[in-house]
C-alpha cells in the first residue's frame, strides 16, 4: 500500500501516484504557490515528502497548488506569475480555503507567505485542525533587495502579522529560527530539508557528461544548478570566472530571467532528471552558489552528497550548510572574493574534501529529515499519544567513500 496523494491542479502536469487509503488515514495536506513545472526547491521537498509518505500506510498526502482556470480537476484557480519560471498566484482567498476544507485534512502545511497562507489559516480555523507554515522564502531579504531597508521593515511587519497565527513554523536553518524568534514568531522551530543520498552519491568522474556537452576534459568546471533568478547573483559568478580565466569554466544548468553571460560561461537547459544531475556533479570540480537569500540550498546539498566541494555565499542557508571541511564561504557581493576562494579550494586535497562532503550530507538524508516533521504533525493533531511508528534511518558517515576528481 502507498500513501494516497492528490494534486489539485490540471491533470497530467504532475504524476504523483495516488493509490487509495482507507477513511481513517491521517491526512496531511500541503498547499503552496511555489510549484513550477521547471523545478524549484519547494517542488523537490514536496516530491521527496510524497515518496517518504508512500511507505506509511497510515498517512494520506494531498498537495494543493494553483492551477489554470476551469481545469478539469479540482484545483485552486491561479494566474501565471511573470518572470517566476512557472509559479501561479491564487486568485481568491475564499476559494482556496474551500478547497482545503473539502479535503478534510488532519493537518495543513502551507509553503508560501502569500494568499495561500491566509487561505490555509481560514481553512484550519473553520475545520478545527492545526496549520503549520514552512518558511521556504525569506521575504525580508527579498524585500530589501527589491526596494531597500524600508521595504524590509514593511516585510518584517508582515511577518509579525502572519506567522504568529500558525501552530508551528518550520525554518530550515538555525539562523532563520533565530530571526523569526526575534520577530515574535515564538513557535518557529528548526526543520532542515534534505537530499536523496541513494541518487546523489559519489561516482567516478568518467568524463561522459563533459563529452556530451562538448566541455573540454581539462576545463576546471565550476557548476551551478538552479533558477536563474536575480537573488542567485549569477552575473557575479560570471564575473568571478572571467577574472580567473582559462581553464576555469562556469557551467550553469537551469533557466530563468537572469541568464549568466560571458566568454567563460556555458549555459545548459533545465534538467529534470536527477540521475543526469548526479552525473553532472560527478564530472564537475566544484559547486558555486552566490545567492544571498537562500533559506537552505538544496542544490548545494545535492552537490555535497555527490562528494563535490562548494564555494558559497556566507549567508543563512548556504552559509549554514558549507562548513570548513566541505568548502569555503565568502561574504556575498564580491566577485574577487569568490575568485580567490575558488583558487584556494583548488589547493586543498580533493579526496579529503569529497569524503567530508559526503559524510556531511548523509546526516541530511530525507529518511533522517522527515520523521521529526511527521512527529510535529502528530503532536499538533493528537497530543502526546504516539500514532505513528516512523523511526529515522541512520547512516554511518564513516562509511562514506571518497571520489577521485580532476586534479
Amino acid at each position: 500500500m502507498h500513501a494516497r496523494t492528490t494534486l489539485t491542479r490540471p491533470v497530467n502536469l504532475v504524476d504523483f501516484p495516488a493509490p487509495d487509503r482507507g477513511p481513517g488515514a491521517f491526512h496531511v495536506v500541503d498547499a503552496t504557490m511555489f510549484w513550477s513545472p521547471r523545478g524549484g526547491g519547494v517542488k523537490s521537498y514536496l516530491r521527496a515528502k510524497n515518496g517518504f509518505l508512500q511507505r506509511e500506510e497510515s498517512i494520506r498526502h494531498t498537495v494543493v497548488v494553483p492551477g489554470a482556470i476551469a481545469a478539469a480537476s479540482p484545483q485552486v484557480p491561479g494566474l501565471p506569475l511573470p518572470f517566476s519560471s512557472g509559479y501561479r498566484f491564487p486568485l481568491a482567498r475564499n476559494a482556496s480555503a474551500r478547497v482545503l476544507r473539502a479535503l478534510k485534512p488532519d493537518v495543513i502545511e502551507v509553503g508560501d507567505p502569500y494568499q495561500m497562507a491566509w487561505s490555509a489559516l481560514d481553512a484550519g480555523q473553520a475545520s478545527g485542525v492545526p496549520v503549520c507554515a514552512f518558511f521556504h522564502s525569506n521575504i525580508l531579504e527579498m524585500a530589501q533587495r527589491l526596494a531597500g531597508k524600508h521595504a524590509r521593515q514593511a516585510a518584517a511587519i508582515y511577518v509579525r502579522k502572519l506567522y504568529p497565527h500558525f501552530d508551528r513554523v518550520f525554518a530550515p536553518s538555525a539562523h532563520l529560527v533565530s530571526q523569526l524568534h526575534d520577530l515574535g514568531v515564538s513557535r518557529a522551530v528548526l526543520q532542515p530539508l534534505g537530499v536523496d543520498t541513494t541518487v546523489f552519491h559519489p561516482q567516478p568522474a568518467d568524463g561522459s557528461w563533459r563529452a556530451r556537452h562538448n566541455i573540454p576534459p581539462d576545463a576546471v568546471v565550476l557548476l551551478y544548478v538552479g533558477r536563474f533568478a536575480p537573488e542567485k547573483n549569477l552575473p557575479l559568478l560570471a564575473d568571478a570566472v572571467e577574472r580567473l580565466g582559462a581553464p576555469y569554466l562556469l557551467v550553469a544548468i537551469g533557466d530563468g530571467p537572469v541568464t549568466p553571460r560571458g566568454s567563460r560561461v556555458r549555459v545548459l537547459p533545465y534538467e529534470a532528471g536527477r540521475e543526469a544531475l548526479a552525473r553532472a556533479y560527478a564530472d564537475a570540480d566544484a559547486f558555486v552558489h552566490a545567492g544571498d537569500q537562500e533559506t537552505f540550498g538544496l542544490a548545494v546539498l545535492e552537490a555535497l552528497a555527490c562528494g563535490l566541494p562548494v564555494v558559497g555565499a556566507k549567508r543563512a542557508g548556504v552559509g549554514d550548510l558549507v562548513v570548513d571541511a566541505v568548502g569555503i564561504t565568502v561574504p556575498p557581493g564580491s566577485a574577487e572574493a569568490f575568485a580567490r576562494a575558488i583558487v584556494s579550494l583548488r589547493q586543498r586535497n580533493p579526496d579529503a574534501l569529497a569524503k567530508a562532503a559526503r559524510a556531511h550530507a548523509l546526516s541530511y538524508d530525507w529518511r533522517n529529515v522527515f520523521p521529526p516533521l511527521i512527529q510535529h504533525y502528530r503532536q499538533l493533531a493528537h497530543g502526546p499519544e504516539r500514532i505513528f511508528d516512523i523511526a529515522p534511518d541512520r547512516f554511518d558517515a564513516a562509511g562514506a567513500q571518497p571520489v577521485h576528481r580532476h586534479s
